[in-house]
């Protein structure tokens, strides 16, 4: 048994996000284990860019209202208690929506070769509206 009593909490890169994002690493995946989970936070309107998981991604959503898209367009409005579940290989994008703050605990297994996601260019602005504007409330 092992008792963390605290993480720091560090600002996720620019590389990577648009906004202010705030991450308190929960496990780091290292063999045996594969498993990468963190405490994420976003501000309004911060989000991730996009970016794919080689094994798939659940997110599990602890506070706040967010949103998740997919490259297909489809996106959906998330809050406390939701769960959701990308499979692997699809492109996403996940944060807050622009009038509230939004946390989730981010569950991936590696692939032997560290958390397995893929990053890729930001979220634009019109993609980000859309996605407000086409999700029920």
């Amino acid at each position: 048994m092992e008792h963390i009593t605290d993480t720091p909490t560090l600002k996720a890169p620019a590389e990577r996000f648009t906004g202010n994002v705030y991450l308190n690493m929960i496990e780091a995946p290292a063999e045996p284990s594969r498993l990468a989970a963190g405490l994420v936070r976003f501000t309004p309107g911060a989000r991730t860019n996009w970016h794919s998981h080689a094994l798939g991604q659940v997110l599990y959503i602890t506070d706040g209202v967010g949103l998740v898209g997919t490259r297909d367009g489809k996106a959906i409005r998330v809050s406390a208690g939701e769960i959701v579940k990308c499979p692997a290989g699809e492109e996403h994008w996940h944060g807050a929506t622009d009038t509230n703050l939004m946390a989730h605990i981010a569950l991936v297994v590696g692939d032997g070769t560290g958390d397995g996601t893929t990053w890729l260019e930001p979220v634009t602005d019109e993609q980000y509206s859309t996605a407000l504007a086409t999700t029920d409330d």
